[in-house]
């Protein structure tokens, strides 16, 4: 039977494997550094919010850009890193919140008084929805879907994480069909041949038997 008394089953329920969040984690580190990274190499090759000069550090960029984007690679390196459920879940609730936060940051930057981080700088229409959707909207979509795959994927215990075998030593008496409990036997009960009277026809005789006449 299976039984979750133990102090290894109450620890199996916490532990997983390393592995278990190590995919995600490592897509979560890419995807926050290019979305810290890229407004300040950007206007290097034309793909760039204003203001479009490279390296150039501004208080929106940091609070919008490189915060978030920080925050995931964090969760990233906690999902790889960890063995534990629950810094595990922390790393993937914190990297879905820097998803989040580079969806609405900018509707918030206004009224939290945080500044504005400019406009998208391509010379068509696609290259402008292209730089938002890079810069801010589909990177943290795609974050926040990562984080939350990963979350389902630490949150998932295996069936030796449920409980574990007892010992075949330790494994409950079993009982006769009927559902009445064995009786311990006695010496009584089961005697060996030696243990009983010579045979039929004879007697004893200094420990030896002689045939009647």
């Amino acid at each position: 039977m299976w039984t979750r008394n133990s102090a290894a089953d109450r620890e199996g329920l916490l532990t997983m494997p390393r592995s278990r969040g190590a995919v995600s984690g490592i897509l979560l580190i890419l995807l926050g550094a290019w979305g810290a990274i890229i407004p300040f190499v950007g206007p290097l090759f034309g793909f760039a919010f204003t203001p479009d000069t490279a390296w150039q550090w501004t208080a929106a960029r940091g609070w919008l850009e490189v915060l978030p984007g920080a925050a995931a690679i964090l969760g990233g390196l906690i999902l790889i890193v960890s063995g534990s459920r629950a810094s595990a879940s922390l790393g993937a609730w914190l990297a879905a919140a820097a998803g989040a936060w580079f969806v609405i940051g900018r509707t918030l930057a206004d009224p939290w008084g945080i500044g504005d981080v400019g406009v998208p700088t391509g010379t068509s229409s696609g290259m402008r929805a292209l730089e938002e959707l890079a810069f801010f909207s589909l990177l943290g979509v795609v974050i926040v879907f990562l984080a939350a795959a990963a979350q389902g994927r630490v949150s998932v215990r295996g069936r030796r994480a449920v409980g574990t075998r007892r010992p075949a030593a330790e494994a409950e008496p079993r009982t006769p069909a009927t559902g009445v409990e064995a009786e311990p036997e006695t010496g009584f009960e089961r005697r060996g041949a030696h243990e009983y009277g010579p045979a039929q026809g004879g007697h004893e005789t200094g420990g030896s038997a002689t045939p009647g006449r």
